[in-house]
């Protein structure tokens, strides 16, 4: 009991004393060792005492500045093993050299020459000792607690160098015990590796039956997204949780630790293999110029800016309307410019709503930006459905008012986010942001108004982007998590789907398009790849969750799926096209749209009717309006 106690005392001391009574320890260990070779080479028992007080303090002196440039004292004791013992080792040979040439070689009168030799040998047998026995005594006394936990077996699918070090980081780990590894590799089945079997894809089922698997690790951070599919196609029937590794160059910082597993989320199914982002066209826009991104704390709005202040712009100015949204931002993003070495990035985090015209016009005039990328809007169809007068001011008034400004303070670039929404909408949000395209198409193509400019306009249009507020696969995650249901619109609804980080990288390369062969008012659509069924991402969800859905086929499942019916304005398809023929850039994910727009006198005097019955609040009037100038859209209870 006494034993333990101590141990768990010594658990309990902050790093820093830690590591002073470890060097205290090792202190100790240099005094006495240089008495034991003194009394060795004396043969009899001798008190320190003159000249004998030389060797001890050469020893403190070379000694305790070698082990800490070892690193000894970063060491974490109760871990110890082989390794640490070797750089023990190291340590102790680099001291002995010292130590032997300064007593043996050189000498002192009185002073025995042996000692020089003995005391280091002593003292490597003395520290490597006194590592393995704080092993023993606190590593003991660790085991027993995570012992005392239940673990969960697990088995690691790679056992090449990153399942090996990522076995190695979960020995003390008290929610996983690794049990074994799994590899396509022939040569290597029923191999030891770690000292643990290497068993084949196949026989996943049986090792969930009989060793109780829970867990697989998929240890695989070079592996194509491809490649990762067909593995989990392979595992899907064995019902385990799949987490993973990141990739390669996330790991690329330090060894690998247990804290590197991730769930593996839809999104590493989703999306596609990720093609080299164009520097050129990724620096045209944004280096050593001032970059504006209205809607800064949205989903799309938020990634704008982390990669916009990755791509080294002169000032970064955040405009949001949610004051908490803003604040959250802008301290990630201060974060983030704190721990670079790039030239420093003015960040400007400003209050204010797109439809403010003399809010947007005082920003504007005092920032003076070279590009805006414009992501505020409201984009939950239901919502927007239910308010449909304050989704068209802010999506279309909105848009037009900075746009205005932007002409008026002769900005460069203004690039819009758009939606596949707007293709033949059927909902308002849909209506709206196709408005608002052709509100910057009008104005870009008008040469004799008020506010012809040189301003280029663009338009990037794209589908859903995974893990936005407006995605199903959170709301999905939080169902699977509360036990269920998931709620399906419906059987057939289809969907497409593009991680956050490669919708703001193609944004950002897209609108440095805009304006290449003579061109203005682009609208650019996004490769977004095959439209996904949602219905498969809900059983794909599941099962990643090591579980099974709830159905005919099993009624025993853990996760039923419910069909609520579609929503009001909801589409079951998504299109991205109105028009055909898009045309392709130089850009490969990225193709330039042939959409037919009012010009901008008569589109004006349009304009002018709709925002008066906005101001009188007529919903109503206001949606058919907008039906007048958008002919592709119609209610969802009439599309084919």
């Amino acid at each position: 009991m006494p034993f333990n106690s101590s141990a768990q005392f010594a658990l309990g001391l902050p790093r820093y004393a830690k590591r002073l009574l470890a060097v205290a320890v090792d202190a100790s260990l240099c005094v006495f060792t240089v008495w034991i070779a003194l009394c060795l080479r004396l043969e009899s028992w001798v008190l320190l005492e003159g000249v004998y007080w030389i060797s001890v303090v050469g020893s403190l002196v070379i000694a305790i500045p070698i082990f800490i440039a070892f690193g000894l004292y970063r060491a974490i004791f109760r871990f110890a093993g082989w390794a640490a013992l070797a750089t023990v080792a190291q340590a102790v040979a680099l001291y002995a050299v010292f130590y032997i040439v300064i007593f043996t070689a050189i000498g002192f009168r009185d002073l025995p020459r042996t000692v020089g030799v003995l005391q280091p040998t002593l003292l490597l047998l003395a520290i490597g000792t006194s590592r393995l026995l704080a092993r023993y005594w606190l590593g003991n006394d660790y085991v027993q607690q995570l012992q005392s936990m239940p673990a969960s077996p697990v088995l690691i699918y790679g056992a090449g160098t990153a399942g090996i070090e990522l076995a190695s980081a979960l020995n003390h780990s008290k929610d996983m015990r690794v049990v074994g590894f799994l590899d396509d590799n022939p040569g290597m089945r029923r191999g030891i590796v770690s000292g643990m079997t290497v068993y084949g894809p196949g026989d996943l089922e049986h090792l969930v039956n009989t060793l109780h698997v829970t867990d697989v690790l998929l240890a695989l951070p070079s592996i194509t997204r491809q490649r990762r599919n067909e593995i989990l196609a392979q595992m899907s029937k064995a019902h385990v949780a799949v987490r993973t590794l990141p990739s390669l160059s996330d790991l690329a910082q330090g060894r690998i630790s247990a804290n590197d597993l991730r769930e593996l989320d839809i999104e590493d199914l989703l999306g596609r293999e990720a093609v080299q982002p164009d520097p050129e066209l990724l620096a045209k826009n944004i280096v050593q110029k001032i970059v504006l991104v209205t809607g800064a704390g949205g989903s799309i709005g938020s990634e704008l800016c982390r990669q916009i202040l990755a791509i080294g712009p002169r000032a970064l100015v955040l405009v949001e309307l949610s004051e908490y949204a803003l604040y959250t931002i802008h301290a990630e993003l201060s974060v983030r410019l704190a721990s670079t070495v790039q030239p420093s990035v003015t960040l400007i985090a400003l209050i204010g709503s797109v439809q403010d015209a003399g809010r947007m016009q005082h920003i504007l005039s005092e920032w003076k930006p070279d590009t805006i990328y414009h992501a505020a809007a409201y984009k939950h169809v239901p919502i927007v459905e239910d308010n449909p007068v304050e989704g068209i001011k802010n999506n279309v008034f909105g848009t037009l008012t900075i746009a205005q400004m932007a002409i008026k303070n002769h900005i460069s670039d203004f690039v819009l986010i758009s939606t596949d929404k707007a293709v033949r909408p059927t909902n308002v949000m849909g209506a709206s942001k196709r408005l608002a395209e052709m509100v910057l198409q009008a104005l870009a193509m008008d040469s004799h108004s008020t506010y012809a400019s040189s301003t280029r306009f663009s338009m990037v249009r794209f589908g859903n982007v995974l893990g936005s507020s407006g995605s199903v696969v959170p709301k999905f995650r939080q169902q699977i998590k509360a036990g269920g249901p998931i709620s399906l619109t419906h059987l057939d609804i289809t969907r497409f789907f593009m991680t956050i980080p490669e919708a703001a990288a193609l944004v950002i390369q897209a609108g440095a398009l805009a304006g290449r062969d003579a061109g203005r008012g682009e609208v650019f659509v996004l490769d977004m790849g095959e439209p996904v069924k949602i219905l498969d991402l809900a059983r794909s969800m599941v099962q990643l969750s090591g579980m099974t859905v709830r159905d005919a086929q099993q009624p025993d499942g853990d996760i039923s799926i419910e069909i609520t019916g579609l929503r009001p304005g909801e589409k079951l398809y998504e299109e991205l096209l109105i028009g055909n023929e898009p045309k392709p850039t130089q850009h490969p994910k990225i193709m330039k749209a042939n959409e037919q727009f009012m010009p901008w006198p008569e589109l004006e005097q349009e304009l002018a009717v709709l925002s008066s019955y906005l101001s009188a609040q007529d919903a109503t009037q206001a949606c058919q309006h907008v039906k007048k100038l958008v002919p592709e859209f119609m209610s969802a209870e009439n599309q084919g």
